[in-house]
C-alpha cells in the first residue's frame, strides 16, 4: 500500500487499484476480495484520505447509478404513457358500449361487438 500511495511501485502499473495492490503485494487479487476484504476497504480509505482521489472502482460505480437513474426515469415515463393510452382506450371503449347498448349509431368506421365478443355479420 505504501508504495503505491507513495508513487513507486515495483511490481505493479501503480494505478490505485485493488489488481495493483495484489501484484505489489504478490497475491492474486480475488484474495483480497474475498479474504482480506478488510485491506481491500483500508486501501480505498487510504487512496482517499492520502491522496484525494476517488477510486476508479467508486467512480465507475457512480456512474453507473447516474445511467440507472436516467433509465428508471425513461421508464416510468414510458409507463404513464402506457397508463394514459390504455386509460384513453378504457373510456373510448366504455362510450362505444354505451352507444351501443343505447341504441346510438357508432362512427361509421366502428363495428359495434356481440355480447358474445363477435362481429355480426
Amino acid at each position: 500500500m505504501g508504495r503505491l500511495l507513495a508513487g513507486q511501485p515495483t511490481g505493479s502499473n501503480g494505478s490505485l487499484t485493488v489488481v495493483a495492490l495484489a501484484t505489489e503485494a504478490g497475491v492474486h487479487r480475488m484474495a483480497l476480495h474475498k479474504r482480506h476484504a478488510d485491506l481491500k476497504e483500508e486501501f480505498y480509505a487510504r487512496v482517499r484520505a492520502e491522496t484525494h482521489q476517488t477510486p476508479e472502482v467508486e467512480k465507475r460505480l457512480r456512474k453507473e447509478v447516474v445511467r440507472l437513474k436516467e433509465a428508471l426515469k425513461d421508464f416510468r415515463a414510458a409507463e404513464a404513457e402506457s397508463r394514459h393510452r390504455a386509460e384513453q382506450m378504457a373510456l373510448a371503449a366504455a362510450v362505444l358500449i354505451l352507444r351501443s347498448s343505447t341504441g346510438q349509431d357508432a362512427p361509421g368506421n366502428v363495428v359495434p361487438l356481440r355480447p358474445d365478443g363477435t362481429r355480426p355479420t
